[in-house]
């Protein structure tokens, strides 16, 4: 997964650093609602990482817990949500409703997470008046008005690469702030416009690599 451009309304924060804050959040919203502290070294060993990193992290957000105390895992949710923008809702379009799109639509993960798809688009004329998942497939010539119309802000991008950089150019020019991009191609956007890629067949191709090197203790936080 590739990023570029990434901005927060709370704290400045390295990607990689706030991709640990998303793995302490699931840490933290599996934790017992009953207990009513975490200490760093659980919240390290639930998701792989050192004490020491943990408390850098947190330390980075306030002054969060007590040494020798922990926690408060309701106070620590808040502040990592807040980082991390997750702390209001988010209106979401997607583009591209083949079989990846519509798994994506069916992910129940996102709507708990405060993401909500609020509009649909493809141009191939079986799909465009379709309803997925309760909403109407419209065609892409739609975009600049339901996007105004719904308040989007985010979009999801499962179209195929060669339409791709025209897509994502037609969802900047509507107004979109950010983009998921899945296509398997290197978009150019505005440096004002946030841009995630995942592409599978990368993220399968350093799988390959860390299981070929195994032998090796190659660690996958090598940045070589």
């Amino acid at each position: 997964m590739s990023d570029r451009g990434a901005t927060s309304e709370g704290p400045r924060l390295s990607r990689a650093a706030a991709h640990r804050l998303s793995l302490y959040l699931r840490c933290l919203t599996a934790w017992p609602s009953e207990v009513e502290k975490i200490s760093s070294s659980q919240i390290a060993a639930a998701v792989g990482v050192t004490d020491a990193q943990v408390r850098r992290d947190l330390a980075a957000l306030g002054h969060l817990g007590q040494r020798g105390i922990g926690y408060d895992p309701r106070e620590l949710t808040t502040v990592i949500r807040e980082a991390l923008g997750t702390h209001r809702p988010w209106r979401v379009v997607l583009v591209g409703v083949g079989n990846l799109g519509r798994a994506l639509l069916r992910y129940q993960g996102f709507r708990s997470q405060g993401f909500e798809i609020v509009a649909l688009f493809d141009n191939h004329p079986a799909k465009v008046g379709e309803s997925f998942e309760g909403l109407l497939v419209r065609p892409l010539s739609d975009l600049p008005t339901a996007i105004h119309q719904e308040g989007a802000e985010l979009a999801i991008l499962t179209v195929p690469r060669e339409a791709a950089q025209s897509v994502a150019d037609c969802l900047v020019q509507s107004g979109i702030r950010g983009i998921l991009n899945f296509a398997p191609v290197v978009l150019r956007l505005p440096p004002h416009v946030p841009l995630v890629t995942v592409d599978l067949a990368i993220q399968l191709e350093q799988l390959t690599f860390l299981v070929q090197h195994a032998h090796e203790a190659i660690s996958p936080s090598l940045d070589e």
